[in-house]
């Protein structure tokens, strides 16, 4: 319960660090395994989390956005189609090599980046995105920094796991499974209302947070287009939905 002494505080922040490099050093060769985006259930779901990204971001020519977290650079090479231009940034620099190997566009740059230091000016951004990636965060030093660099006006717009998910619950709180799913050693779950105390706290405006994908990336690939649209039905449902 005490806060501690600054060099304790720093000792903490340096070994989320490191645990977060040597993680994505070890799921670098199968990342996209580990995140559910392979197979054809997972990449239904990046298909349709980049189109809420770009619709709820306002994302197009001309726009400027900020990918936090880019992993092998998914996300990017699916939201480049829509024209803006994307820098994306990552702490791990085999995941930043990958994502320039398999997913380059012209209008992408990759940057090797620690999010509680941004290496840009402020208002730089029109959108900051993200699919999964603030759980594994320092919140009180990153999103400052994410608010630093967007123009006044522009969306911030992240997914992340539901704590209220019975999976995801027992995945965040049983370090054996946690390690088994592929996790890194820090890294949580948000409930919606818990996250959404922390962006206003940190100082962002217009918050709206709401349950969003229940289509499970280890569905069969033939079951998954239904799958897919039960889910979306479910989405729908009171209570059920949270």
């Amino acid at each position: 319960t005490g806060r501690g002494s600054w060099a304790e505080r720093g000792h903490v922040i340096m070994e989320r660090i490191d645990n977060e490099l040597a993680h994505g050093r070890k799921i670098s060769k199968n990342a996209e395994f580990y995140w559910g985006w392979s197979g054809t259930a997972g990449q239904l779901r990046a298909e349709r989390r980049a189109r809420m990204y770009m619709s709820t971001g306002a994302l197009g020519p001309h726009k400027k956005a900020l990918e936090i977290g880019c992993g092998t650079g998914i996300f990017t090479a699916l939201i480049a189609r829509c024209g803006a231009d994307i820098t994306a940034v990552e702490l791990s620099p085999e995941l930043v090599e990958r994502a320039r190997a398999q997913n380059p566009a012209p209008n992408v740059k990759y940057r090797v980046m620690n999010v509680e230091e941004l290496d840009f000016p402020e208002n730089s951004f029109d959108c900051v995105y993200g699919s999964s990636v603030l759980h594994h965060l320092n919140l009180p030093k990153a999103l400052p920094e994410m608010l630093r660099v967007l123009k006044p006006g522009g969306s911030f717009v992240f997914t992340e796991p539901n704590m209220l998910n019975p999976q995801i619950m027992l995945q965040k709180n049983i370090p054996a499974l946690k390690a088994f799913m592929g996790d890194s050693p820090d890294e949580t779950a948000f409930f919606r209302w818990q996250i959404k105390g922390t962006l206003l706290d940190a100082g962002f405006s217009g918050v709206k947070t709401e349950p969003f994908d229940f289509l499970h990336p280890w569905v069969p690939g033939a079951l998954a287009p239904a799958a897919d649209k039960l889910g979306a039905l479910l989405e729908r449902l009171p209570l059920l939905r949270e």
